[in-house]
């Protein structure tokens, strides 16, 4: 199973912490470090701060060596796609060719509102997110293309340099396996991102991507499933407790530490030995790559336990 590390980037994690992160997910053996995309805080604590997703993963590309970087994922709503575009392969260029992009519509319409970003109806921003997909796409495959959508217009965009990566960096697409978001990524993504959900529920989400790819024309062998859950791992059952108490603290939950252990089945949540039996199954379900939601992100001890799972 690939491990990757998930920062929830807008709840005040400064750059030393950053630093910190990418850090210990080079030494301790994570495939990668991705963070969200968001200006303000999601857990309705206003007073949090964000620093730009794109300029943090510029930044940490020049100062790391190996691990993977991406965002899980950029709305839609934030940045024209030509922007993007360029963002990313701008990364690419500085981490020598191993960043990746998570591609959304978004959600949060309080801190659009506030930032003054658009928040148009859900099938309006899935439009969006179609014509993003393939600006983004052709900007970083195609010597020179013109495009006339409803939302975005470009005209002989020859957008240079072109990514490192052949043929392009990794695109994921995420959602609840619906028909439009499994659409949209057996059309332009290499890989389909799904959120925390019951295990048994896993091989049906499996199986829907497999037919999206299969409608596309493309070889379902080659759909990829992704998971992103909440991720709290101990040495033993105290650190796991200890853990969890501080994961509530951050999150400004009323739990208790026992309600979290005894009744959150979708995350993973246990000792090195149970998570890696988690992952196990997992595995068996279809998925072949977790994004494991780091809540704690002054807690860099837990990747060096989550890397003994790894």
């Amino acid at each position: 199973m690939r491990v990757c590390l998930m920062i929830e980037g807008q709840e005040d994690v400064t750059w030393d912490q950053w630093l910190a992160l990418a850090g210990a997910c080079e030494e301790h053996g994570l495939e990668g470090l991705f963070r969200s995309d968001h200006y303000e805080s999601v857990m309705g604590m206003r007073e949090r701060g964000s620093l730009d997703a794109w300029a943090t993963l510029a930044a940490l590309a020049a100062r790391t060596s190996r691990i993977r970087l991406g965002t899980l994922v950029s709305p839609a709503t934030f940045r024209h796609p030509s922007v993007l575009a360029k963002n990313v392969v701008t990364v690419d260029h500085v981490s020598g060719g191993r960043v990746e992009l998570g591609l959304g519509a978004g959600w949060h319409e309080g801190e659009h509102r506030a930032y003054g970003f658009e928040f148009p109806p859900t099938p309006i921003r899935m439009e969006r997110l179609a014509e993003q997909l393939e600006i983004v796409t052709r900007s970083w495959t195609e010597d020179a293309f013109s495009f006339q959508g409803r939302h975005y217009q470009v005209q002989d965009l020859r957008a240079l340099p072109k990514p490192v990566q052949r043929p392009r960096p990794t695109l994921l697409v995420g959602g609840a396996a619906g028909p439009k978001s499994l659409a949209l990524a057996a059309r332009w993504a290499d890989e389909y991102n799904t959120l925390g959900v019951p295990l048994e529920e896993l091989p049906e989400r499996r199986r829907r991507l497999e037919e999206a790819w299969r409608e596309a024309g493309r070889d379902p062998g080659t759909a990829r499933l992704s998971l992103m859950t909440t991720c709290v791992v101990g040495r033993d059952r105290a650190e796991v407790a200890e853990r969890v108490g501080r994961v509530l603290a951050v999150t400004g939950s009323h739990d208790s530490v026992a309600e979290v252990v005894d009744a959150r089945p979708n995350w993973l949540l246990g000792t090195v030995d149970e998570v890696a039996e988690r992952l196990r199954r997992l595995e068996a379900a279809g998925v072949r790559r977790v994004m494991c939601q780091h809540l704690d992100h002054a807690d860099t001890e837990m990747v060096a336990v989550l890397g003994e799972v790894a």
